[in-house]
């Protein structure tokens, strides 16, 4: 008998097929409001939860779902993880990496060529009727080629991003996590600096951290304070990493250039946010890994991860603190 699974997203056509071999799937229906109290009656029979990482896994969710054995999530990062309701349970806690390095990197870029060049900004400026001739300096931005990129967090994004700035924009690099990486140091021209000299020093700095209790806040008013008055800040890991409002009055104050940032505190972003009255600010809406390519492969992955682990296979992706 297939082992039953709730699935809370659309799937593209061929990783429902793949899992309609090996599971049987319930899902919402197609006009069904999506409460918490029908979430819970449909995982009261599962044995296995695809989910996209919108909703927390915590011992209220696990209380109601007594059969579940695996809640594969389509992500990377699983902050929505209560990791100690799991391991007291058992549960088998999955996730997507490897797949968006290179999509999230592209992002990173694009947010910093916007900022920089004031792309987003003044596209609104034409937009709103504002170009009348040769404006001068007032329209201009910042080189990209040619700085100082600082990463907060070496992992494989940072890598891919790393990449892109040694071998396209001719920048340096520089680069802060909790463990030296003296192979990657020698392979790609990257240097290592403390978070400090980094701040200090760095034309544009990219945070790319997972959110952890250690990562919480990370960035506040003390490290924005130790950044250039040109400085330009990406925060593409978590919104809990950056203390918003140390931000905010870093920007209203023009102790930092701008900010590019694809993920919030919030999320949805309020209309009335301080953030939307700053036109040194360009922001996304958490999409890092939005493009139709590397959703499919992620959706795929996170299919392949439910099945093998339901079915006692080694070949699954479990978040580093559930394993074994």
């Amino acid at each position: 008998m297939k082992p039953l699974v709730f699935v809370d997203r659309r799937l593209p056509e061929d990783v429902k097929h793949y899992l309609e071999q090996h599971c049987t799937i319930i899902t919402w229906k197609p006009d069904e409001a999506r409460s918490e109290q029908a979430l819970l009656h449909y995982l009261s029979e599962a044995e296995g939860y695809f989910t996209s990482g919108s909703m927390k896994i915590n011992d209220a969710l696990l209380d109601a779902a007594p059969k579940l054995k695996v809640v594969s999530s389509m992500s990377v990062g699983y902050n929505h993880f209560d990791l100690a309701a799991m391991k007291a349970r058992h549960i088998i806690g999955t996730h997507t990496p490897y797949i968006l390095d290179d999509t999230v990197a592209d992002l990173v870029f694009g947010l910093m060529l916007s900022c920089s060049r004031r792309i987003a900004e003044l596209d609104r400026y034409i937009r709103n009727g504002q170009w009348q001739g040769n404006e001068g300096r007032k329209l201009f931005g910042l080189d990209v080629h040619h700085r100082k990129l600082g990463i907060i967090g070496m992992g494989r994004i940072g890598e891919a991003v790393a990449k892109r700035a040694l071998y396209g924009f001719d920048m340096k690099v520089s680069y802060y996590a909790r463990s030296r990486k003296p192979e990657l140091e020698q392979r790609m021209d990257v240097s290592y600096e403390s978070l400090d000299q980094l701040l200090a020093s760095s034309d544009f700095i990219v945070l790319l951290t997972p959110l952890t209790p250690a990562t919480k806040g990370l960035i506040g008013a003390e490290q924005f304070s130790r950044m250039q008055q040109h400085a330009i800040f990406i925060n593409a890991s978590r919104g809990a990493t950056v203390d918003e409002q140390a931000l905010i009055e870093a920007l209203q104050t023009g102790k930092i250039a701008g900010a590019g940032l694809d993920v919030f505190m919030q999320e949805p972003l309020p209309l009335d946010h301080p953030f939307m009255k700053l036109d040194q600010v360009v922001m996304t809406p958490h999409i890092g890994s939005a493009t139709d390519a590397t959703r499919q492969q992620m959706a795929m992955l996170a299919a392949r991860n439910l099945v093998n682990a339901l079915q006692g296979s080694e070949d699954v992706h479990i978040v580093p603190e559930l394993r074994q």
